[in-house]
């Protein structure tokens, strides 16, 4: 293994600062300690003062003990003309209680004539005397040269004296910022190469994406020498992002060999990405390298044929390195490798023959002609490849639903669905109802809502279990646009329970019946899959509770 890096994370200061991300105080302490857990060595968690809720982080997380990573606060050089001893940023830095302090100064003389206005020498002195006072206090503080390399380029001899500022005054760390994101990996390599000649004192690299050559940037300084690594859980931060760790991690480690938060620790990764997007209020990326739900999944026929030979054939690294896993999606494009591996891991794939299996393929390509779609509602591709193995078990029967939109003239629209439907006989006498069709009514505030309530109103009575799934998304598409009204609409919906979520999809001309599909196979697969789970669990424990009894028994 090469040398041992430093790993510092600025998701909750600098990823803070990307459009459409709110970190509330105790979103700010989970944060913080999933980072510990990661085995990340730094965590810059805000700017004391710059607002009452990181005043109230500081405070709180004092009281909290970290296992590995050493908290760190940030903030910037004392202002002109002001002592550093009364400055009042520099206070409350030091009164973050934090073990490791984090100052910038600008190496950039543009910013200092336009931003700060004052003279390069009292620039320079800044950075001095606040490094300096801060150092007296505490036993270690990172210098971040703002703008380094916008600086290097512009007055290459200002831009390193900025630095020797920091130097001699005691700064432990020289972190080289590519602020404004950019410049390219060349134009890192010749600045850090020149800053490493230079000075005894450690580098550490905090590159931004506007070029989209963070990442890069990153690795390319590392391998001049750098030894630390600034960046964000999943590139968030200011306009472009930051460098995102999730992928800077994996390349530095697992392709370069580099020392940074350990096998165990990277494996946690994806489940951390996950968890910061949720938390953020974010959409995860799911084709980000690595840690996306994309990033092992394979399409292409021919592809899936060769991975289940040999994973190396179309897969970087093993998925599971970083917590990932390989994924089959089915398409259009899918081969009967696609259906034999997807089935597989469903347990469909124990009873495929080869040509069940390529009348999967057939029926596949056939709906997505249609404008059906499998790669988001794989519940509903689970469902057909059961039901074309004669497997799928008739939960309950549509005898016919009708739908009434009102409208009384005052903008307020309200939907009511009246629908009628059976369960077998068998379903029926097991929960005690001597009779096994329903036909009831519901209303919701549009089609969909009273469609789902109506339909729940009919099964609830038959399987109480119906009632733990909830709608947690529907995705609406309208697939030839150029038909006007008598488009096809594609409607995929994504449900949940306490343990599971899972996708599912319906194509019509009408949209109605487009939700109904979709909706119906929802249900559906809840039942499937509990009645599975009580079967598996019936198997292993050789008995039964009486609240699985009340809650799946009619499904036996």
């Amino acid at each position: 293994m090469k040398s041992e890096l430093l790993v510092y994370d600025t998701t909750l200061r600098d990823g803070a600062q990307s459009v459409g991300v709110t970190f509330s105080l105790g979103d700010k302490l989970q944060v913080m300690e999933a980072l510990d857990d990661l085995g990340v060595h730094y965590i810059e968690a805000g700017w004391p003062g710059s607002n009452p809720k990181d005043e109230a982080f500081f405070a709180e997380a004092s009281r909290r003990t970290l296992r590995k990573a050493r908290l760190t606060a940030f903030g910037s050089t004392r202002m002109k003309d002001t002592p550093a001893e009364k400055d009042r940023n520099l206070e409350l830095l030091l009164r973050s209680g934090c073990p490791v302090l984090t100052i910038f100064g600008k190496s950039w003389d543009l910013h200092v004539r336009e931003a700060l206005g004052t003279t390069k020498e009292e620039n320079l002195e800044m950075i001095y005397s606040s490094v300096r006072y801060l150092k007296r206090h505490v036993d270690e503080v990172v210098f971040d040269g703002e703008h380094f390399f916008d600086g290097f380029y512009a007055d290459r001899e200002y831009a390193v004296a900025s630095l020797e500022a920091a130097v001699q005054a005691g700064a432990d760390w020289l972190v080289l910022c590519d602020t404004n994101g950019g410049r390219l990996p060349d134009q890192i390599r010749e600045a850090t190469g020149c800053v490493i000649d230079t000075f005894d004192v450690p580098v550490g690299i905090h590159a931004h994406n506007d070029a989209g050559c963070a990442v890069a940037n990153t690795l390319e300084a590392v391998d001049l020498g750098a030894r630390m690594v600034q960046g964000t859980i999943n590139g968030i931060g200011e306009r472009c992002g930051n460098a995102n760790l999730c992928v800077v991690l994996p390349n530095l480690s697992i392709k370069k060999g580099y020392g940074t938060i350990g096998e165990e620790n990277m494996k946690k990764l994806q489940t951390l990405s996950h968890f910061v997007s949720e938390v953020s209020n974010t959409t995860p990326d799911d084709h980000m390298p690595f840690v996306g739900q994309h990033a092992f999944s394979h399409k292409g026929g021919i592809h899936v044929s060769a991975i289940r030979k040999n994973s190396k054939t179309y897969e970087h690294i093993d998925p599971e390195l970083v917590g990932n896993r390989r994924a089959t999606t089915i398409s259009e494009l899918s081969g009967k490798s696609n259906i034999l591996e997807k089935t597989k891991h469903m347990g469909v794939g124990r009873r495929l023959t080869g040509e069940t299996a390529r009348k999967i393929v057939e029926k596949v390509k056939e709906l997505e002609a249609r404008g059906y779609h499998f790669e988001g509602a794989e519940a509903s591709f689970e469902l057909l490849s059961e039901a074309l193995t004669g497997n799928l078990k008739e939960y309950f029967t549509l005898h016919g639903y009708r739908v009434i939109v009102w409208n009384n003239g005052d903008g307020n629209t309200w939907s009511e669905v009246t629908i009628k439907a059976s369960v077998p006989e068998d379903v029926s006498n097991r929960q005690g109802h001597s009779d096994s069709v329903e036909h009831t009514s519901a209303d919701g505030n549009g089609p969909v809502e009273a469609l789902d309530k109506a339909l729940r109103k009919v099964l609830e009575k038959f399987y109480p279990n119906i009632r733990e799934t909830r709608l947690i998304d529907y995705k609406v598409r309208i697939l030839n646009e150029e038909s006007g009204s008598s488009a096809i609409t594609r409607v995929i919906i994504n449900s949940a329970d306490e343990e599971s979520s899972w996708g599912t999809v319906g194509v019509s001309e009408n949209i109605i019946e487009a939700s109904w599909q979709a909706l119906t196979d929802s249900l559906i697969y809840k039942l499937k899959k509990d009645e599975e789970k009580f079967r598996d669990s019936g198997k292993k424990s050789g008995s039964r509770s009486k609240k699985k009894e009340e809650i799946y028994g009619s499904l036996h």
